[in-house]
């Protein structure tokens, strides 16, 4: 089964507890994605786009709405995925602090019933304000 999909789709949300592991395998929830799915501004592209990762885990749409570049945004973030994120790996990232403009190559699984998967992207992000927002990505359709 081939699953095409992108991270600004998302449905309700399911935040873990603050101990709990984070969804992007980052550590803790409570010290990794969840202050960033609080407001924090992200440090770098990699760091937003694994809490965009979270946010698409637990079904935050108001994070993915909040950190979506609005000339870029869909009107309607609801839409179908998996039941399940079951694991993020970063294969490459660049966008730190001083840059204006960041990319972030990542491979997601997922599952869904018996079918299970592998989103593979390379997402672009822009710095406005201090803040780093996702513009979009580009799906290998061979994932």
């Amino acid at each position: 089964m081939v699953v095409h999909m992108s991270f600004g789709e998302a449905a309700l949300r399911r935040r873990p507890t603050d101990a709990a592991p984070c969804p992007c395998g980052g550590g803790a929830f409570g010290a990794c994605c969840g202050p960033i799915l609080d407001g924090q501004a992200a440090g770098t592209a990699e760091q937003l786009m694994r809490s965009r990762y979270t946010a698409f885990a637990v079904r935050d749409r108001t994070h993915l709405a909040r950190t979506w570049h609005p000339a870029t945004r869909p009107d309607d973030l609801e839409a179908d995925g998996p039941e399940e994120w079951t694991g993020l790996t970063v294969v490459r990232a660049a966008g730190g602090a001083d840059d204006a403009t960041g990319i972030v190559e990542f491979r997601a699984r997922w599952r869904s019933g018996s079918d299970s998967g592998e989103l593979h992207e390379v997402s672009r992000f822009t710095r406005v304000r201090g803040r780093w927002l996702y513009v979009g990505g580009v799906v290998d359709p061979s994932a």
